[in-house]
């Protein structure tokens, strides 16, 4: 089984394939600090809990934009999992898309390929919520051709509350009413209406300017609490990062 694991800014990802199925999934608050050690300690218990032997994984493979965390989950899968782990833009990965353009981080790359494979011959917007808000465009040849990066929805509120004397840390949800009577509410329709313009603006613009019929589908942690309330956003693809993060090992193996 393969063991395949994205470093984001906020979270890791780990996820454990047999085959072309994902039997375990989990998330775990980034930290480079956190040792090798930690982190078998966690995630075995938890593959103990879905009934995954460790000693199943023979492979793994690691999309990253956090290098400082990059050692001790390297050193994972040496230690604890007796294989060495193949990082995205190690020699020898094959994405299998063309990537247009510089700088484009491992988590685009994923979404690139899973909206390849998923959707074929297809444009594609992926809207990534993550640390940041992501807005990765994808051709009908599975390219990556660029797209647009905006501040994260959590980011946006800790900056709006670190600025302000008096106003609170709130959560995301979508609130009952644009009108707000407290200002909590206020609060509330200001940050989640505010970011739904912002998705179906800059989504628009993208549409108009690539000039063909595209899908629209978004992911990560934060997707859900948006669904069905953007008008552009077609489809919640939950996996779609790892599911091109696993296409990617696949096209590497071979």
């Amino acid at each position: 089984m393969l063991l395949a694991i994205n470093v984001n800014n906020t979270n890791v990802k780990f996820g454990v394939v047999d085959g072309d199925r994902i039997v375990g999934e989990w998330r775990q608050h980034t930290s480079a600090m956190r040792t090798a050690d930690e982190h078998a300690v966690w995630l075995f218990q938890l593959m103990e809990m879905e009934g995954i032997d460790p000693k199943a994984i023979t492979a793994a493979i690691i999309g990253s934009v956090v290098p400082n965390a990059n050692f001790n989950l390297r050193r994972l899968c040496t230690r604890y999992f007796n294989c060495e782990a193949m990082f995205l833009g190690d020699p020898g990965v094959v994405f299998g898309i063309k990537v247009k353009g510089a700088g484009a981080g491992a988590d685009r790359i994923c979404n690139s390929v899973g909206a390849s494979i998923l959707f074929p011959n297809t444009p594609v917007v992926v809207v990534d919520f993550g640390t940041a808000t992501n807005f990765d465009v994808v051709d009908e040849e599975g390219s990556y051709c660029g797209g647009a990066i905006a501040p994260g929805i959590n980011l946006s509120i800790e900056a709006l509350v670190n600025a302000t004397a008096l106003l609170p840390r709130i959560v995301v949800e979508k609130p009952h009413q644009v009108i707000g009577t407290t200002t909590v509410a206020c609060m509330h329709t200001g940050v989640f209406w505010g970011y739904v313009g912002l998705i179906e603006g800059i989504v628009n613009r993208i549409k108009k300017e690539f000039g063909r019929p595209m899908k629209v589908v978004s992911t990560g942690g934060l997707a859900p609490v948006f669904e069905g309330s953007i008008d552009v956003i077609e489809q919640t693809v939950s996996d779609i990062t790892a599911r091109g993060l696993i296409e990617i090992y696949k096209r590497s193996k071979k």
